[in-house]
């Protein structure tokens, strides 16, 4: 009798792969939407996570966007359970505006879901069924909006509680394994080439954009983009990393007047000036983020006005930032936070202690 069909084989694979430091008897959770890549998820997880000793589970997030999505939400339960997974939770959710726009919302309340359950069950992972296909759509969003390399790095394999074990497959594959495996799928209405223009971005770049790359350029543009973003994540790692230690030296923990309140930050103007501008950038971005902007807010016109505070200050006025968030330059300190702190006047420098004599 021979082995199973190459999807299903190598769908089993990169589970195994994603899941390999979970120590034995660790619950893995699978986060299944009912479409294709989840429930090729679900099944190679109910297959792979018993024989490595795991426990395997699944959570469905229903975001109650679209007429039937209770419906939709219970199948993809029933099936998980079906395939052996247990526990199986449906999380319905509020999808509330966070100024990001529809999909950054829905992402918002979807992974706040993953995590509230990963957290309740004590999972040690929770499995994403993103395909290669879905790392070349976010990298092709992310050069339409002028984005750095953080955003061209698109999405990790494992980044904490997080895996993306499908990342290297094909959505053509996750659809043959369901097929081969006779589990039905639910296709996303919105994911149709056909439909109102007011359909998500991302489904319009992969009903039109990404189809027209390919006639153009061969089917080898999808593998390229997504090649782009793992050369490019070792390098926005590093980026990071180094700058988050300029943050650190930048950093002022105490203002003339008392320590510096919660909520607000205060950076060493000279410090990031003689930094290297892409560690500078990094490092701003990250300080606003610390003093309350919301992420999915904080764009590069704003980083490039805190920039201009610390390498082009003319004794222009403050810089509003997203959150309510104020950033303004006074006596050689930046200070980031609510509009109604200004930054105080600096401390006398430190004078060094006499050495005791003999």
């Amino acid at each position: 009798m021979g082995g199973p069909a190459p999807a299903v084989a190598g769908a089993r694979r990169a589970v195994r792969a994603a899941v390999a430091d979970v120590p034995r008897g660790g619950l893995v959770l699978v986060a299944c939407s009912g479409g294709a890549d989840s429930t090729a998820l679900a099944a190679a997880t109910a297959f792979a996570a018993p024989r490595l000793g795991l426990r395997a589970g699944a959570v469905v997030v229903d975001h109650a966007l679209q007429e039937g999505s209770a419906t939709v939400a219970d199948a993809a339960a029933h099936r998980c359970r079906d395939l052996g997974l247990e526990p199986v939770q449906v999380r319905r959710v509020v999808v509330a505006p966070g100024g990001g726009g529809p999909e950054a919302d829905a992402r918002a309340a979807r992974y706040a879901a993953l995590a509230a359950a990963a957290e309740e069950l004590g999972a040690a992972a929770v499995l994403l069924g993103h395909t290669l296909d879905d790392q070349a759509e976010t990298v092709l969003l992310g050069l339409a909006r002028g984005a750095g390399a953080r955003s061209l790095a698109g999405m990790a394999s494992h980044r904490g509680t997080w895996r993306r074990p499908f990342l290297g497959l094909r959505r053509t594959d996750t659809e043959a394994v369901c097929t081969t495996l006779g589990l039905p799928w639910w296709d996303d209405p919105t994911n149709g080439l056909d439909g109102p223009e007011e359909r998500p971005l991302r489904s319009r770049v992969r009903g039109r954009v990404v189809p027209a790359l390919v006639d153009v350029l061969g089917p080898g543009a999808v593998p390229g983009l997504a090649r782009t973003a793992d050369l490019l994540r070792d390098d926005a790692d590093l980026l990071d990393a180094l700058a988050a230690e300029l943050l650190d030296r930048a950093l002022v923990a105490q203002a003339a007047d008392g320590p510096v309140p919660a909520g607000t930050v205060e950076l060493d103007v000279a410090t990031l000036e003689a930094a290297h501008p892409a560690l500078r950038g990094r490092a701003l971005r990250a300080a606003a983020l610390r003093a309350g902007c919301p992420d999915g807010d904080l764009f590069a016109v704003h980083v490039a006005a805190l920039d201009a505070l610390v390498v082009a200050w003319r004794g222009q006025g403050p810089v509003h930032l997203p959150g309510d968030r104020r950033a303004r330059r006074a006596c050689g300190r930046l200070s980031l936070g609510p509009p109604d702190r200004p930054p105080g006047p600096p401390r006398p420098p430190l004078r060094p202690t006499p050495a005791p004599q003999e």
